[in-house]
């Protein structure tokens, strides 16, 4: 069956989030047009929430400020550490498990030459700037154990080692190309707990 370009449009929007697809955005669309009042606030709040929502200049979380909550903490300032994380789900995570009180910076993304994503597009160069300049003492890798992954986790903790920073790597309990987000908050809690030294 063919659909009117409008509705056509919009399932393939639809289709841009994470495991959408044909089908699945299909029936969403649907749903959409039979509930047009809440749809209609969906489309408002996703169009706040774009314009509104920006990166920390800092540790690049995302935020309604110039600096997060978390950057702006004294107590998280001096704890001396700061977290390297994928993505802001990843600082999501961490915090729900409550063992850690320090720092982060989000890359958005992992080391992958073949799809384009080099130091460049991970904020690094601002990363480099903040070792050499902040009181960090101590770098925890929490990225996931992928291919990427592991290369990023390597190219960041060269980078914490010239500015003589210790780097320790989360422990225990993190599965074989798993994404931190994925991973429930008791076995995150653990691997942070038992983070070993790289």
């Amino acid at each position: 069956m063919k659909f009117s370009p409008l509705l056509d449009a919009l399932i393939e929007s639809l289709r841009i989030l994470p495991g959408v697809g044909p089908k699945s955005a299909q029936r969403m669309a649907f749903m959409l047009l039979e509930h047009s009042n809440g749809a209609k606030k969906l489309a408002k709040n996703i169009l706040a929430a774009v314009d509104g929502i920006q990166s920390c200049s800092q540790c690049r979380n995302y935020t309604q400020q110039p600096v997060c909550d978390i950057c702006q903490s004294e107590i998280r300032k001096y704890a001396g550490q700061l977290c390297v994380v994928a993505s802001p789900l990843d600082v999501l995570s961490i915090e729900q498990t409550g063992h850690y009180q320090g720092r982060y910076f989000v890359l958005k993304g992992l080391l992958s030459p073949i799809d384009g994503i080099g130091p460049d597009e991970l904020g690094l160069d601002l990363l480099a700037k903040q070792l050499q300049q902040s009181s960090v003492r101590e770098l925890i890798l929490a990225t996931s154990p992928s291919v990427e992954g592991e290369a990023t986790a390597y190219y960041v903790s060269e980078m914490a080692k010239a500015a003589s920073i210790e780097v320790t790597r989360l422990a225990q309990g993190l599965p074989s190309s798993g994404e931190l987000s994925a991973i429930d908050s008791r076995t995150l809690g653990h691997a942070f707990s038992g983070r070993k030294q790289l």
